[in-house]
């Protein structure tokens, strides 16, 4: 028999953050994801700075990548559809538990320096695998703990954690690695510090999912038919009969490969190759980013909410400043240019998922949430092997070339879509 978790009662009229904490549930979620989350920049640091100690190789850093994300992609969909049979908390704890194994095993094998780059390759295969059941499951949770008015102020919480652990974690990630490493080419003691880390703090994660309340086959209990690829076919086809969501997700996809990966790429290479802060720099310019997608999350909060009619041109141009960023990014001479234009794609990114994600969730059947979901996911990161594995290459070519032109090319694309008569339309 499958579990739901209670829709706690609201016990305020106001909606605000310390109303929807005050739900027992989405509480212990927002605790136990935040310790999550917050060592989760520890394992996205150490990863590709590891791999650099390893290789000295930007292509390697980039397949790297690529690795994780193609389990990631192909059974995205299959994630989605298992969300919504056997509810996201179930599917959240495996998936940490999972997760908690791999990174405390590259964790050993750093210390006792038996890692190797094939084991790398593996290790991202299995993470990516894990990941395509934990993000579908995530993104689906929070409309299954608190009511439809509340989803605004418990999104912006889930999200503003999320991005202050990105602003706080890769600066500590950063500088345990500079610390402990101090520079040394063949040290790698800060690196399995921060694995380790990160293993520990799934824990926090598992912990809070296990203590939630359950209540057994009530409504919102997972309702899918049939099996699963009828279920990723009942989703695909809830998708296309839609006019609204037929624009969102080609745009969201056509996105994913102009920024996810020279930017992920990117950053870790040109803070070794251009600026002597190395580790600290990577890690300063990745803090600045989360610490712009936490306030834009504030920011999406806080402003008047967006009518649907303006929802997509103002989300859209707003995100074509990623794209700006992007190239300045690539045209910086130093650390802290690189580090405001990072901000400035961080508040971008912020205010424009927090508003298209509620919207979202607020549309969507409650029946098909997993699985639309799922292909929101595979929409914003199914192309990262592609796009990581084409930043790893090109990156070796010309570095500023590389970010330049992806950061135009974004920054046109999202600004021709954002004023299309379909776009405006397709939001009504």
């Amino acid at each position: 028999m499958t579990d739901t978790l209670p829709l706690e009662q609201k016990t305020a009229t106001r909606i605000s953050p310390m109303n929807v904490l005050r739900n027992r549930n989405f509480r212990l979620l927002w605790i136990g994801e935040g310790i999550s989350l917050l060592g989760d920049q520890f394992y996205l640091i150490a990863l590709p700075w590891l791999v650099l100690s390893l290789t000295g190789n930007p292509l390697a850093v980039g397949t790297v990548l690529a690795a994780a994300g193609i389990p990631r992609a192909l059974f995205m969909l299959v994630g989605g559809a298992l969300t919504d049979r056997i509810t996201p908390r179930k599917l959240m704890i495996n998936s940490n538990l999972a997760r908690m194994i791999l990174t405390g095993l590259l964790a050993a094998l750093v210390t006792t320096n038996l890692i190797q780059l094939w084991m790398l390759y593996v290790s991202a295969l299995l993470f990516g695998f894990v990941d395509a059941f934990f993000f579908p499951a995530q993104t689906s949770i929070v409309p299954k703990l608190v009511e439809k008015d509340q989803l605004q102020a418990g999104n912006s919480l889930v999200h503003g954690t999320a991005q202050l652990s990105l602003f706080v974690g890769p600066l500590l990630a950063g500088a345990v690695i500079a610390l402990l490493d101090r520079g040394a080419a063949d040290s790698t003691t800060g690196i399995a510090l921060a694995f380790a880390l990160d293993s520990l703090s799934f824990i926090a994660s598992i912990a809070a999912l296990s203590l939630m309340r359950i209540q057994k086959g009530g409504a919102g209990a997972g309702t899918a038919s049939g099996g699963v690829l009828n279920s990723i076919r009942a989703g695909l086809l809830y998708v296309w009969k839609d006019a609204t969501l037929r624009i969102v997700f080609p745009i969201t996809l056509g996105l994913n490969i102009l920024i996810n990966g020279p930017f992920a790429v990117g950053i870790p290479v040109i803070s070794r190759a251009r600026f002597p802060e190395g580790a600290a720099a990577f890690g300063l310019i990745m803090s600045l980013f989360g610490g712009g997608a936490l306030l834009g999350t504030v920011l999406a909060g806080v402003l008047p909410k967006l009518s649907k009619k303006l929802l997509g041109t103002v989300s859209l141009s707003v995100i074509s400043m990623m794209g700006i960023g992007l190239a300045i990014i690539g045209l910086s001479p130093t650390m802290y240019i690189a580090a405001a234009a990072a901000l400035a794609m961080g508040i971008a990114n912020g205010y424009a998922n927090i508003n298209l994600i509620t919207w979202l969730q607020q549309k969507v059947a409650p029946e098909m949430t997993g699985r639309v979901m799922s292909l929101v996911m595979f929409a914003a990161v199914g192309m990262n092997p592609i796009s990581n594995a084409l930043a790893g290459a090109l990156i070796g070519l010309n570095i500023t070339v590389l970010l330049v032109c992806a950061g135009l090319l974004m920054t046109i694309f999202t600004l021709f879509a954002a004023f299309s008569p379909a776009v405006r339309a397709g939001m009504e």
